[in-house]
């Protein structure tokens, strides 16, 4: 089976997607393994937050259902990447992670992992409300909404994931590396 990276950026310039994944590969020592595609959707194209015009990306990309897709998306971008996942889905496609960073106020559900980063400690307690996620991280000392996108690698804050007893395990790390530890799990 096929595996494939989709990123969905929200409404901002292209440059901070570059600096994203520019600061994914300084935290990244060769665990996230063999990726056959990385897609970056062109936000400045079509709408961030439209499932269908993502959907239609991948048609275009001429990426076969069964390509086991990993969504990355952010702000915006986050309301575009859960209904394209839904919507892959639906298709007869494999959805292997959605990771949300600073999705607040998107209800996040779904059949498949999901991870959500926040800018802050309010909107990883507000987003969560919506649907916390398989696992979730949160800046602290607190980011700029755009500083979580465009300097992940410069972001530290927890990672927080629920325990069976109804507790919590955490760990220190940045954003990057989370994102990082996601992807080498999914993929």
């Amino acid at each position: 089976m096929q595996k494939a990276v989709i990123i969905c950026p929200g409404i901002h310039n292209s440059q901070l997607t570059q600096e994203f994944l520019a600061g994914l590969q300084r935290c990244d020592s060769g665990n996230v393994g063999p990726v056959q595609q990385m897609l970056i959707f062109p936000s400045h194209e079509y709408p961030a937050y439209s499932a269908i015009h993502i959907l239609n990306y991948l048609r275009r990309q001429i990426i076969p259902v069964n390509t086991s897709l990993t969504f990355v998306s952010f702000s915006a971008g986050v309301v575009g990447a859960i209904g394209a996942a839904w919507g892959w889905q639906m298709m007869g496609g494999t959805v292997k992670a959605l990771v949300a960073l600073d999705g607040w106020g998107v209800p996040l559900y779904g059949t498949f992992p999901i991870h959500r980063l926040s800018h802050d400690f309010f909107t990883h307690w507000s987003s969560a409300l919506l649907g916390s996620g398989d696992s979730r991280f949160y800046a602290d000392p607190p980011v700029e909404h755009l500083t979580l996108w465009e300097k992940p690698d410069r972001c530290p804050g927890w990672w927080v994931q629920p325990v069976k007893n109804g507790g919590e395990w955490r760990r220190y790390l940045t954003a990057a590396e989370f994102v990082v530890q996601l992807l080498s799990e999914s993929i």
